[in-house]
């Protein structure tokens, strides 16, 4: 199967570009936001204060996405400092966004006084979905995508020779870990949404955690293929250190709240 960009804008009308990038980051989040309402109101929640949160975390989230990949592209940035607010050609880091969008939240939940895991809880069932259509965005962009792969590959991504790295420039086709990704959250999201959240509510901040480690392990995976990290730590592309970073976090981190959710669910010792 042959993927090949439209291009990434959709219309021009005057002054205003509507493109393809934003729309899909758009999207997705709609589309979780629509899910997220279901699951909190199936459990008591505030619904209209989750949409606030919802709201808080993803422009929060948003802002971090670009100020991470912004900071791992600075030698780039200091010498086009006008291309910062160009979010719309691309260069959102998801681990930035997820970083930014938990501690606005925290931020939010505790003004509200709000249990912070088990509306961050929640959120986390959706967030893969939102991700799963928000990676369309670097399909219109021509941009995330792997090593390349022949003619006769089941599944190659055509990328235009002025989006194609130098050491690749005579290849035309390349794996499409941009849909690889969003296979792999939208699987996460099923997972957590249609059967981890209702066996494991009782745990408040274990799907959290699971979140997570589940997506730093995929993102671990796919980052072997892909050739377009924009900064290295020892010849190591820096997302996959974080990924790797943050999975030991969140399996330490689940295993606390486990522990935690075992013994508040032990009845207490009556002299």
């Amino acid at each position: 199967m042959l993927f090949q960009s439209p291009g990434p804008i959709i219309f021009k009308f005057g002054f205003i570009t509507i493109r393809w990038y934003g729309m899909m980051i758009a999207l997705g989040f709609l589309l979780a936001l629509m899910a997220a309402r279901k699951l909190a109101a199936r459990n008591s929640m505030d619904s209209e204060k989750f949409v606030n949160l919802a709201l808080w975390s993803f422009l929060i989230g948003v802002l971090g996405a670009r100020l991470y990949y912004v900071s791992l592209n600075l030698s780039h940035f200091i010498g086009n400092p006008a291309e910062i607010l160009a979010t719309w050609n691309g260069g959102l880091s998801i681990h930035g966004g997820i970083i930014g969008g938990i501690l606005a939240s925290c931020v939010y939940l505790k003004k509200e006084k709000l249990s912070i895991p088990r509306y961050l809880d929640v959120l986390a069932c959706v967030v893969p979905l939102a991700q799963a259509v928000g990676r369309w965005g670097n399909f219109f962009n021509s941009e995330a995508f792997g090593l390349p792969v022949g003619d006769d590959f089941p599944l190659r991504l055509f990328i235009p020779p002025e989006s194609r790295p130098m050491m690749y420039h005579n290849s035309k086709f390349f794996h499409p870990t941009f849909l690889y990704e969003s296979i792999y959250d939208l699987l996460l999201f099923a997972f957590l949404y249609f059967f981890a959240y209702k066996r494991l509510s009782k745990y408040p901040g274990l799907i959290l955690c699971i979140y997570i480690a589940g997506y730093s392990l995929g993102r671990i995976v796919i980052e072997q293929i892909r050739i377009d990290a924009v900064a290295s730590y020892h010849g190591m592309p820096v997302p996959l250190l974080v990924s790797a970073a943050m999975l030991a976090v969140a399996l330490c981190a689940m295993l606390s709240v486990y522990k935690r959710g075992v013994q508040n669910q032990q009845p207490s010792n009556q002299s």
